[in-house]
């Protein structure tokens, strides 16, 4: 199967209420099929701050299989307003989204980075 611009990747956080908003946009978006989803809690806190190496790297290995198997070119990161494991208010995730374009982009620079932020009634807004 030829996956080429089937896929993307998007860096979510693991609060089910920010899936198929993210997962819709994403497909209309970039008319992709599929969505390879990297879930964790607060994403992008640990992105913006680069101190887990541990759960960086575990970030970094998901992004490099959706980018190596299924030859994903465009990239997402997502923060989400009343975050449990990231309670800061919009301003401030937004600042986070934006050092966690910074540092990705850097990394994967064949590919194109994007941030996005769900809202309190959860659409989502381009960053």
């Amino acid at each position: 199967m030829n996956n080429k611009n089937k896929f993307c990747t998007v860096i979510n956080c693991m609060d089910g209420r920010t899936q198929l908003p993210v997962i819709d946009y994403m497909k209309t978006k970039f008319n992709v099929e599929y969505v390879d989803m990297i879930t964790e809690a607060g994403p992008i806190k640990y992105l913006a701050e680069a101190d887990n190496e541990i759960i960086l790297n575990s970030i970094f290995e998901r992004i490099d299989i959706s980018i190596n198997k299924h030859f994903s070119r465009v990239i997402a990161v997502v923060g989400h307003q009343d975050c449990a494991r990231n309670p800061l208010n919009k301003m401030e995730q937004v600042k986070q989204i934006n050092s966690s374009i910074y540092l990705l982009r850097h990394k994967y620079k064949d590919c194109k980075i994007i941030g996005l932020y769900v809202n309190e009634i959860w659409e989502v807004e381009e960053i």
